[in-house]
C-alpha cells in the first residue's frame, strides 16, 4: 500500500530545501553531508531520506525550485504593452528582488549542478533558456542591429546577467544602494551601452 503524504509534507520539503542550501552554500557540494542537512533541517536522517534519496536528488530540487520560481516572477513582472526600455528595468528588477533572500539557493546554482544528470541538467537548462529567451528578445526589440552583421545578442544579453548573477557577491542590504537602485544602474548601462555596439 502506498505511503500517504502528511498534511505538512510540501511545508517541510520547503523547510528541508532551505536548510540544504545554507549548508551547500557553506560547506560546498563535497563537503556537505546528508547528515549535517538533517542535523540543520532539525529532521532525522530517515525522515531527510524519505524527502530526498541522494544529495544529487537535493541540490536538483533547490536549483529547479529556484528557477521555476525565477520564471514565474519574471513573468509577472513582464509588460509588452510598454516600451522595451521601461519593459527591460522592470525585468531586471523582478530578477533582483526574486534573488533577495536567495543567495544560498543562488550559489547552489552556480556552483552545484556538475554531478547531476543529463536529464537534470536539460530540465534546469530548458527553464534557464526560456529565461533568457525573454531578455534576449527585448534588448533586441531595443537594439535591433544587434546580431545583423556579427552574434552580439547572446553577448550582450549574457553581460546583463553576470551584472545580475553576481549581485549575492558584494551587493549589502544596508549598502549605499538599493536592490531597486542597482536594477536602475544595471539596465541604464545595458540602454546606453547597446547604443555603441555594433
Amino acid at each position: 500500500m502506498a505511503r500517504t503524504r502528511a498534511v505538512d509534507f510540501e511545508e517541510k520539503q520547503r523547510g528541508i530545501l532551505t536548510s540544504a542550501a545554507a549548508v551547500f552554500a557553506e560547506m560546498g557540494m563535497e563537503k556537505a553531508s546528508m547528515s549535517m542537512i538533517a542535523s540543520y533541517s532539525g529532521v532525522s536522517k530517515a525522515l531527510l531520506y524519505h524527502y530526498y534519496p541522494s544529495k544529487d536528488a537535493l541540490i536538483f530540487d533547490i536549483v529547479r525550485t529556484h528557477l521555476a520560481a525565477l520564471e514565474t516572477a519574471i513573468e509577472a513582472a513582464d509588460r509588452p504593452d510598454l516600451p522595451a526600455g521601461k519593459r527591460l528595468r522592470l525585468l531586471v528588477k523582478a530578477v533582483l528582488k526574486n534573488y533577495e533572500g536567495r543567495d544560498n539557493e543562488h550559489k547552489v546554482q552556480l556552483n552545484g549542478t556538475s554531478a547531476l544528470s543529463p536529464e537534470q541538467l536539460g530540465e534546469l537548462q530548458a527553464i534557464e533558456r526560456r529565461i533568457v529567451k525573454r531578455f534576449s528578445a527585448v534588448i533586441h526589440e531595443i537594439n535591433p542591429d544587434l546580431g545583423k552583421e556579427r552574434p552580439l545578442l547572446m553577448p550582450v544579453t549574457m553581460s546583463l546577467f553576470g551584472m545580475m548573477n553576481w549581485v549575492y557577491m558584494w551587493f549589502r542590504p544596508n549598502g549605499p544602494i538599493t536592490r531597486d537602485e542597482y536594477a536602475d544602474i544595471a539596465t541604464t548601462l545595458i540602454l546606453e551601452g547597446i547604443k555603441a555596439v555594433r
